[in-house]
């Protein structure tokens, strides 16, 4: 079964074809493009996948492309700012060393916006608990949290 589906993709709105069996993630990458979604385990265990639904972290690898309709998704192509500058949550994990070989960041990033959309001024606590479901090889974790409270700070600036 195909059926055609509706969305607003990072402010856009955008129609595609979509078969049953599909996944967000599937439809993010190919047709629409939308690499810098990451498939890692395909379980929702690692979190590369995730994006943002409505306002939620969401792992794109476990949501069916059917339950998209009508909703409003944003990717980490969707933070960059005019002439591909970096938004201010993506500068901070640049300047904190939040980023090691990448494959991770998007998930992070977006897990992180979703916090700071909802609650601009975080603990660590909290920042820890809207990461858990994200995992990373490389950093050990501290330049990641040290680059949401960075985001944060820098949130403040900007208000």
């Amino acid at each position: 079964m195909r059926k055609e589906i509706h969305f607003i993709l990072n402010g856009s709105a955008v129609s595609v074809l979509v078969e049953a069996h599909k996944r967000l993630i599937d439809i993010l990458r190919d047709p629409l493009g939308h690499k810098g979604t990451k498939e890692g385990c395909g379980e929702g265990e690692c979190g590369a996948c995730t994006v943002i639904v409505d306002g939620r972290a969401v792992n794109s690898c476990l949501y069916p492309a059917f339950e998209i309709e009508g909703k409003n998704v944003t990717t980490i192509e969707g933070l960059l700012g005019s002439g591909n500058r970096l938004s201010v949550i993506q500068q901070a994990f640049v300047e904190k060393g939040g980023i090691q070989c990448g494959f991770c960041t998007p998930g992070m990033i977006l897990s992180a916006k979703a916090l700071l959309d909802t609650n601009p001024d975080p603990g660590e606590e909290e920042i820890r608990n809207a990461l858990v479901g994200n995992l990373c090889r490389c950093t050990g974790y501290v330049q990641i949290i040290e680059s949401v409270k960075e985001a944060a700070e820098k949130g403040k600036e900007i208000k």
